[in-house]
């Protein structure tokens, strides 16, 4: 009898990461799937979002009451520790503007809060995995493309997120594109982008918002406009691999940017608060 030979089942994983999203939002998984190698598997809890209808309908301008309200406990706390109770090698909150809201501090103490539900694995949320990838690119003029559905306000507190994290954000707005995530295109954020935000000569740029469909853009923006593209799930997804000590397999990653070619650096390596940050890092250091 030949010896039997079992199909790809799934079982078999390089790194598991959990990513945390709005309860009707699919571009967050949708995206990090699209990016993750065949041996790296995502697997995803939701939250509840005041501002989003069944079908992941929006107001044309989102609230903050709702984005303030998505990460207070006691909801968040509970979707992270059920992901925390499977199997998981990282957890990514992927949700950028209570970020923008909470600040720089108040991101770090939302950390400190999850990280008592995390089993010690470690997490990262977009922002945070977003300074952590304009420093490993040694880039510091940065530009900010914030969804249309975010409003001016919202797109000044992320300026001013950023500029704690000290970079010179020389560009922050909502895009002009049609505020719905299913009417963006690729190629009409990529001309958008070519005309209004390249001429302000940026170092790198960030296109904010895990719901606006953006990683498609990413290598063609790049090959048009000469500098580092970074998009919110890219980044994201990005951070959240090197966590789960996965860098060979981000290194595998070569169709979503420049990004998949550095690691994050220093103490930017890891969740501020996660136990295993600290291993990550010695074992960065060995490498």
């Amino acid at each position: 009898m030949s010896q039997f030979q079992a199909r790809e089942d799934g079982w078999a994983a390089v790194a598991r990461v959990g990513v945390v999203v709005p309860h009707a939002d699919v571009g967050p998984e949708s995206e990090f799937q699209a990016m993750a190698p065949r041996d790296v598997f995502v697997h995803g809890s939701r939250v509840h979002f005041g501002a989003m209808r069944p079908g992941g309908e929006m107001d044309p301008k989102i609230p903050h009451d709702p984005v303030r309200a998505f990460i207070d406990p006691p909801f968040i706390d509970d979707a992270v520790e059920l992901l925390a109770a499977s199997p998981l090698d990282s957890i990514a909150l992927g949700f950028t503007s209570s970020a923008y809201v909470l600040g720089a501090d108040g991101e770090q103490k939302l950390f400190e809060r999850l990280a008592e539900r995390t089993r010690g694995i470690p997490l990262t949320g977009t922002t945070h995995a977003a300074s952590a990838g304009f420093t490993a690119l040694g880039a510091e003029r940065i530009a900010l493309v914030n969804p249309p559905w975010f409003d001016d306000e919202l797109s000044s507190l992320g300026a001013s997120y950023f500029g704690e994290r000290g970079f010179d954000v020389v560009h922050h707005a909502p895009c002009g594109l049609p505020s719905n995530q299913k009417l963006i295109t690729p190629e009409a954020l990529v001309q958008w982008i070519e005309s209004t935000v390249a001429p302000e000569r940026p170092q790198a740029v960030l296109v904010a918002g895990n719901g606006i469909r953006a990683v498609g853009t990413i290598a063609g923006l790049e090959e048009r406009l000469g500098f580092p593209v970074l998009t919110a799930n890219q980044v994201l997804f990005w951070h959240a691999l090197h966590l789960a000590g996965g860098a060979e397999a981000a290194a595998r990653v070569t169709d979503y940017g420049s990004l998949f070619g550095v690691r994050p650096e220093g103490s930017s390596v890891g969740s501020p608060v996660a136990a295993r940050a600290a291993e990550f890092v010695g074992a960065g250091a060995a490498a």
